[in-house]
């Protein structure tokens, strides 16, 4: 097994995914440059969060063009693992491996904290240490974190579980006010079809060891490490 995490001009969550998978996963990983289209025969890719090509135009509008991301969209056509965090889902949603786009937050400020997310679906394979109805605490740090789409697209995801995180309160409920960037839906991740690509708002490989203050984050890479396992 072997994850790879790339690296775009201004990532800079790529060095703390790449600790959570070689330290506290204990997987193999290396990384991959967005300039080349060599995935290194990795079993699963990371798409990081951070700022790639300095967010110009708009989040994941130019680090689409990537050669790397060339090679993402094949290796996930073929069943590959794919996980984008933060930049990294707008990133997918950009690139067409996910619907919908990622807008500027409901009241045009940045925001940084721990949030809570219920799972909505315990059966993919970044999810399957989780239970559904779960509610994980995992930070948030965006500008852009307001997840819009059409109405049949929402109706489509809704109709195959694509939801997978939805924004929510302590004890579960999803409600507006436990929704902090005014996503549709109050959705914080979503899935493909084959279920083998997630976008998630939320930074796992923030809350994956007892030093950062929680540890629920770790299940995502978890899950991750079981799903290759079974391959």
């Amino acid at each position: 097994m072997k994850f790879g995490v790339i690296i775009f001009p201004g990532s800079n969550c790529d060095h703390d995914a790449y600790w959570t998978i070689q330290h506290v996963a204990r997987q193999p990983v290396t990384f991959l440059w967005h300039e080349s289209h060599d995935l290194e025969n990795c079993d699963a890719i990371i798409v990081p969060g951070g700022f790639a090509y300095g967010d110009y135009l708009r989040t994941g509008a130019i680090a689409k063009f990537s050669p790397v991301m060339d090679s993402v969209r094949k290796f996930a056509a073929g069943g590959g693992l794919v996980l984008g965090i933060c930049n990294g889902f707008q990133i997918l949603c950009e690139s067409g491996l996910l619907p919908g786009a990622l807008m500027r937050n409901v009241g045009l400020k940045y925001v940084c904290k721990p949030v809570y997310v219920r799972v909505e679906n315990a059966n993919t394979p970044f999810t399957s240490t989780c239970r559904e109805g779960e509610v994980l605490t995992i930070p948030i740090g965006h500008m852009e974190g307001n997840y819009f789409c059409d109405e049949a697209t929402l109706a489509e995801l809704r109709r195959d579980q694509r939801i997978v995180f939805r924004y929510a309160t302590p004890d579960g409920d999803i409600t507006p006010a436990a929704n902090p960037n005014g996503s549709l839906d109050n959705i914080a991740g979503i899935c493909s079809p084959g279920r083998n690509v997630l976008g998630m708002m939320p930074h796992p490989e923030r809350s994956s060891e007892p030093e950062l203050g929680c540890t629920e984050g770790f299940k995502i890479f978890e899950s991750l490490v079981g799903a290759m396992a079974e391959k």
